[in-house]
């Protein structure tokens, strides 16, 4: 269904970045916009910019996202939020593969178990899992990131079989780099990382990603919009290594 269909959104991941800028796209579209996400005091500011209703609560916790599904019904359901920890599963530590299943995968389950079935009861709605070419394509390091991603690229696919027969959408967002600050937050140093990541590339901005989402939740109720890869113009994933074995120890 379009817009003027839902009046209900909730944005995980909403203070900054993607989810900041999907919040703000979802209520110009003139829909009752909850944002959730950790840090008070940016939601508070995106809150006056946009007339959002913030929810300072960790999407990993169960009890507060669980209270607020059963408040509110949703209609729409964006799963933004996101963590990574840079490394090979070599490198790997218990705290970090914990955070990552905990915060890109546990959470979208558990929100999608509390939101979804109101959706279907009421024949309308639409999820939109926000995953990462990660999901699809293998590169150097965040093995953990690379799994999670992977396994919400399969509920994607899952979610609309368990609802069949309902007018629920289900749309998987991968996108590639995008000009935002998650860089910063998982290697740290913003300045070093803008340099290295962000800038004198041409990148997509969050705003792109909001209006691809927002294109997916706009069309026809007969139309799902299933999966959208969205990359820079100038990127490529994916590549082919070949490594000769070590010579054997004396």
């Amino acid at each position: 269904m379009p817009f003027s269909d839902y009046k209900t959104a909730l944005v995980t991941g909403a203070s900054s970045g993607i989810g900041a800028a999907v919040v703000e796209r979802l209520c110009k579209e003139g829909l009752q916009v909850h944002a959730l996400a950790r840090s008070a005091g940016k939601l508070a500011e995106l809150a006056a910019r946009t007339g959002c209703i913030p929810h300072a609560i960790d999407v990993s916790d169960l009890e507060g996202v669980t209270r607020l599904a059963q408040e509110i019904p949703f209609d729409v359901l964006v799963n933004n939020a996101g963590v990574d920890r840079p490394g090979s599963i070599l490198k790997a530590d218990a705290e970090g593969i914990d955070l990552l299943v905990d915060v890109n995968l546990r959470a979208v389950l558990h929100l999608c178990r509390l939101v979804v079935p109101g959706m279907a009861a009421r024949d309308r709605g639409h999820v939109i899992n926000i995953s990462s070419i990660a999901g699809a394509y293998n590169f150097g390091g965040n093995s953990t990131y690379h799994a999670t991603k992977a396994a919400v690229s399969m509920l994607s696919r899952q979610l609309r079989i368990d609802v069949f027969g309902k007018r629920v959408r289900v749309t998987e967002i991968c996108p590639g780099r995008v000009a935002t600050d998650i860089f910063a937050h998982v290697h740290g140093n913003p300045e070093e990382m803008h340099k290295r990541f962000i800038e004198g590339f041409e990148l997509p901005r969050a705003e792109d990603i909001a209006d691809a989402i927002a294109f997916a939740i706009a069309a026809p109720v007969a139309v799902n919009v299933g999966h959208m890869e969205i990359t820079p113009t100038l990127q490529v994933p994916g590549g082919l290594s070949t490594a000769r074995p070590e010579a054997p120890q004396a």
